[in-house]
């Protein structure tokens, strides 16, 4: 079956040379964007039933783009002065740049690491000697905190921001061709807010090891898996599908 329209469960990309919307006029698709699950932060008393006290820290470590902005909203709700002094430890170069926002880069103690949370290990055990917060979501992933024990360093965990379920109810009566998951929380989300989901000629793509293995645990079955060594982004993923369903004859 051919494809015409796939829905993307991330919100729509705000730059404009996305890949996306060159798929979409390379293949003359139709592609929605519809984030299905959303980030919404823990408020600043909660935090402090967390036995957090900022002042307490002398490191952070971010591991994404939420895990800034919510630190900082964070620390201006507590009305917290973060030091010049305080280090950073960001997971990758994304989330180096990111802090910007917030901090003059050239001024600051920042270390970073290349991509996984792994890469983060030797420039944290550099600095074993500090106190290190982790603010993070209630999704973490195990081989985080797994890492930091190993290191024997000093650290917290706080839940500074929940992933939450986004409401999906307008699509109730809609149909897409192909639908893109990022996470096991997509899926979660689908079978929230759609208990009696069947996938009949839907194709369904997901991104990553975890994603898909939701998928099929769901009974469901990932059409489009990535990356591949051939299709290293979702959006080589779907062009390659793209190409080979709607060609056929």
């Amino acid at each position: 079956m051919k494809v015409k329209t796939i829905l993307v469960s991330q919100p729509e990309p705000k730059i404009e040379n996305s890949p996306y919307f060159d798929l979409q006029e390379k293949q003359k698709v139709k592609i929605d964007f519809r984030p299905f699950i959303h980030v919404e932060g823990v408020p600043a008393k909660d935090i402090r039933q967390q036995k957090v006290d900022l002042n307490n820290y002398t490191a952070i470590i971010l591991t994404s783009r939420n895990s800034v902005d919510h630190f900082f909203r964070v620390a201006e709700e507590m009305r917290f002065k973060v030091p010049d002094t305080m280090k950073y430890f960001c997971q990758s170069e994304a989330v180096a740049f990111y802090l910007q926002k917030y901090v003059v880069y050239r001024k600051r103690k920042i270390y970073v690491g290349k991509r996984s949370f792994e890469d983060l290990s030797p420039l944290i055990k550099k600095y074993k000697d500090e106190n290190f917060l982790l603010p993070t979501t209630d999704k973490l992933k195990d081989e985080v905190p797994a890492t930091l024990n190993a290191l024997g360093i000093k650290w917290k965990e706080a839940i500074f921001y929940r992933t939450v379920i986004s409401d999906l109810s307008d699509l109730a009566d809609v149909y897409y061709d192909i639908l893109v998951f990022f996470s096991p929380s997509g899926i979660e989300s689908l079978f929230h807010n759609f208990p009696d989901f069947k996938q009949n000629n839907t194709r369904i793509a997901a991104f990553g090891s975890t994603t898909c293995k939701a998928v099929e645990e769901h009974g469901l079955r990932c059409d489009i898996p990535a990356p591949t060594p051939d299709t290293p982004s979702m959006t080589m993923a779907l062009e390659k599908y793209i190409e080979k369903v709607n060609k056929a004859k």
